[in-house]
């Protein structure tokens, strides 16, 4: 059994469409980010960086209960203890790595700031910092749309853990200025893993506690995600 700390986000998602995939037993644990949650010490015991998703796998290795945090390594993780969605030949596997490492390098830092700035940088907005995280987030979809030219999945000829982490993220191009036209392929390959049951049912986890549009956060919310809170609980 792994339980699964986490919460209804981009990298909560990709863990939630993993095991939805693989079928591997959980229990979802809900960190509820917006409340400060992530900055208890139990959770931090798991998490360090205080963020979310990590996991605790009940049987980990040598049987005893072994904790993992960050969405690319859990996602590694995973696919290891399953057997699924990463390719165990090296040339493979390492063709996957690359565009997970993308994802995590990329793909969420830059979708992330570019929301920042467009949604929460308050009581004013930075045009030069909205411009620059917006063409970089294009640019992005630019590199995406000319690999999947060149294969079906980013991986190559099958679906994995690369494309069960950058699909969450995608779900927010259009509120980062992406016109989908301008990116067929990559629209394609977005309806086609949004079409699958696993990442049906894993987009249903926790969708009950939003209470405010994505990406939009009360003044409290906000002072502990991007403010003065986060500094004060290390």
């Amino acid at each position: 059994m792994i339980d699964v700390y986490t919460w209804p986000t981009p990298n909560g998602h990709k863990i939630h469409i993993m095991l939805e995939e693989t079928g591997l037993a959980h229990e979802i644990r809900p960190v509820n980010i917006r409340t400060g949650e992530q900055f208890k010490p139990e959770f931090l015991r798991i998490s360090p960086n205080n963020k979310i998703p990590a996991i605790v796998d009940r049987d980990g290795p040598g049987g005893k209960p072994f904790p993992v945090f960050e969405s690319g390594a859990i996602l590694i993780y995973l696919a290891g203890k399953s057997g699924k969605l990463l390719p165990r030949d090296d040339s493979g596997k390492y063709v996957v790595l690359q565009w997970l490492m993308f994802q995590m390098g990329s793909v969420g830092p830059m979708m992330g700031q570019s929301g920042h700035f467009r949604s929460n940088a308050v009581p004013e907005k930075i045009d030069y910092a909205i411009n620059r995280y917006g063409n970089e987030v294009k640019r992005l979809h630019a590199v995406m749309e000319k690999r999947l030219g060149e294969a079906p999945w980013f991986g190559g000829a099958e679906y994995s853990i690369a494309d069960i982490a950058i699909f969450p993220w995608l779900r927010a191009s259009e509120r980062s200025g992406i016109d989908w036209a301008e990116f067929p392929k990559v629209k394609k390959w977005f309806d086609r893993i949004n079409a699958r049951p696993a990442v049906q049912r894993a987009l249903k986890v926790l969708e009950d506690v939003q209470t405010t549009p994505p990406g939009q956060y009360d003044p409290k919310a906000r002072e502990i995600l991007f403010g003065a809170t986060q500094y004060l609980k290390h």
